[in-house]
């Protein structure tokens, strides 16, 4: 059992009981607090919401979703997607805010809420302080007369083209080094992401091995050396020039 609640975001095992793991009302109170702060900045407001591909994912998606739209917020839902991506996504859509539903490198026992503000950023110390003393108390305001809007769309592929507009970024050059590139996408949305940005860059001979994003994590998914035995037989036995390995959520990377 185990809740862990800090100034960027609150993280917890999955089930169990109310302030002890992260449960379905954990998520509807620490939600509801974080609109509360949005709502007393200005009473129009654009949240992004997207999620890594854990089981747990999607339930707490429509959690998210229904509890921001009650508080008269209105949804982008980026749905599966990775936090990097909604970090620049909350930038160009110059949204208020935003939240990624992900454990980062923890197991499926695990998820997350990770709150953002209109930078793309982790929200201030102060702003955390205040989203854990109005779930502590429960001084947050549940009544509102007009629901917000939602929208969905898919954010990877702008993300990528952004990417690819960068002046470090010399396609002509990658294309002409025709690499072999091994990936593990840990069967999340890096299982997505990475293969399409390698080829979006020139890479032409991609391998991909758990990039099914199913949830169903072939191993532990934090990339460290001592996890990645099955990227580096891959690597070996294809003759391949690299191999990339990322976490869930894809803000963690080894190579």
């Amino acid at each position: 059992m185990v809740l862990i609640k800090s100034i960027s975001g609150i993280r917890g095992t999955l089930g169990g009981k109310e302030g002890d793991d992260l449960t379905d009302r954990d998520v509807v109170k620490f939600v509801s607090s974080y609109a509360n702060i949005l709502k007393s900045e200005s009473n129009k407001n654009l949240v992004l919401v997207g999620r890594d591909a854990r089981k747990s994912g999607e339930k707490f998606n429509k959690i998210v979703v229904e509890t921001l739209l009650g508080f008269g917020i209105d949804i982008l839902d980026i749905n599966l997607t990775t936090t990097p991506t909604i970090e620049v996504a909350i930038v160009l859509k110059q949204a208020q805010g935003g939240i990624m539903i992900s454990a980062s490198h923890n197991d499926n026992k695990w998820n997350a809420l990770k709150f953002f503000n209109s930078k793309g950023e982790f929200i201030s110390k102060e702003k955390g302080e205040q989203i854990l003393e109005l779930y502590k108390n429960g001084s947050f305001s549940d009544s509102h007369n007009e629901k917000g809007q939602y929208f969905k769309e898919d954010f990877i592929k702008q993300h990528i083209d952004a990417i690819k507009n960068l002046d470090l970024v010399d396609i002509k050059k990658i294309k002409s080094k025709n690499y072999k590139i091994v990936v593990d996408g840990i069967n999340s949305t890096g299982g997505v992401a990475v293969p399409m940005l390698l080829e979006e860059i020139g890479v032409k001979d991609i391998l991909k091995i758990n990039c099914n994003p199913d949830g169903n994590f072939a191993h532990n998914p934090e990339p460290l050396s001592k996890n990645l035995k099955q990227l580096r037989d891959h690597v070996l036995s294809s003759k391949a020039d690299l191999g990339i390995a990322v976490d869930p959520d894809v803000d963690r990377l080894a190579i």
